[in-house]
């Protein structure tokens, strides 16, 4: 009798135990397989940059770019500047002028800035110019565009076909940036995060730190009687909050403006927000053909780009094409913006020309214009 009680008792206490074990394997695999789709959703270095040129090429299709060596050549050593205080110096940072009328700027993935020949013109002087770029360096420091689309659940839903093949997933996060960086789609969140390291890095350049409010300021009177949001920093937060929040971070502390230099290298003249030409609706592409009447051309130089901008192989290209019917309602989107909330500078008619302006700076290059910061 006492044996059988002791059996019993002890098959009661096995039973548990093998149940427990099998939970212990079962939530094993679940961290398994939750690692597995992290792999998957977490994007390497290469692949960010990968997409950020992607992006950067629908970009350059939709607005043109500058084609202008000097100029160039002035916003990459006001980058290079900032991004080498950033919290990823070493990646390929580029700067790219757009050749609009409207005033925005865009950072994507990887370390590519392009900023507008519009903001340019409203820019006043080196330290606003630095605060800008600053604010576009950060979100890519911090890698706000591919973490927020990370988290996007229509593109978590498709890593499944990432164990094979991570070209198609690739691709749905290269279309969704182009979209998120294009409508400034950053949250309240990362756009005050930009703004702190607009302030820090321009700190660290031995410019004024608070010179992204005086620009917003101007960016804001110029916005007052547009009906709708518009361009550069119009979704989130408020400008206005967004400017007593960066004059509280800057304090009174003090730096170089450099309006000088500034006024040496950009000609360029602000665009009144009711004489900016948009793209037409039902337009068929996203270009447009204006000139630029403030900057010489070279011919030679603009032909040259050209032929390096041949077509490239791998992910994401081919459903990048300017042509596409996808990019044709972009356009005509854009150009139906009072319906959408869209001001003038998002629908910004832009120049003919896509073809990135080869420039390079060298480490004694930035080093010298660096002590020119005064």
């Amino acid at each position: 009798m006492k044996q059988s009680l002791l059996v019993a008792a002890f098959l009661a206490l096995a039973v548990p135990a093998h149940a427990q074990l099998g939970g212990l394997l079962n939530k094993a695999q679940q961290v398994k397989d939750a690692k597995s789709k992290f792999d998957d959703l977490n994007v390497t270095e290469e692949e960010e940059r990968k997409i950020g040129e992607d992006v950067s090429a629908k970009i350059r299709q939709r607005f043109g770019v500058v084609q202008s060596g000097p100029v160039h050549k002035y916003v990459t050593l006001v980058g290079t500047v900032l991004a080498k205080q950033s919290e990823r110096p070493g990646l390929n940072w580029t700067f790219i002028v757009l050749d609009t009328d409207g005033v925005n700027a865009f950072a994507s993935p990887g370390g590519i800035v392009h900023i507008t020949r519009g903001a340019l013109g409203l820019i006043r002087n080196e330290a606003e110019l630095a605060g800008v770029l600053a604010h576009e360096i950060g979100h890519v420091a911090h890698k706000h565009t591919v973490n927020a689309i990370k988290k996007n659940k229509a593109v978590q839903l498709g890593t499944s076909e990432t164990l094979s093949d991570r070209g198609p997933f690739l691709d749905k996060i290269a279309n969704k940036a182009y979209e998120m960086v294009l409508e400034n789609k950053f949250d309240r969140g990362d756009e005050m995060d930009a703004d702190k390291v607009s302030v820090t890095l321009t700190e660290k350049a031995g410019y004024a730190p608070g010179t992204l409010a005086a620009f917003l300021t101007r960016l804001d009177e110029r916005n007052k009687d547009q009906p709708a949001q518009n361009g550069l920093f119009a979704s989130h937060p408020e400008t206005k909050e967004r400017i007593e929040a960066i004059n509280k971070l800057a304090g009174a502390k003090s730096g170089a403006i450099d309006e000088a230099r500034y006024k040496e290298n950009i000609k360029y003249e602000p665009t009144p927000v009711t004489a900016i030409a948009t793209v037409e609706d039902g337009a068929a592409g996203l270009t447009g053909s204006t000139k630029d009447t403030k900057d010489t051309k070279d011919t030679k130089d603009t032909k040259d780009a050209k032929k390096e901008e041949a077509p490239k192989k791998g992910f994401g290209l081919g459903s990048l094409k300017p042509s596409s019917s996808s990019e044709r309602q972009t356009a005509q989107v854009s150009a139906s913006g009072g319906s959408r909330g869209v001001g003038p500078d998002r629908a910004a008619k832009g120049g003919g020309n896509p073809a990135i302006v080869k420039t390079t700076v060298s480490d004694a290059e930035v080093a010298t214009f660096k002590k020119g910061i005064a």
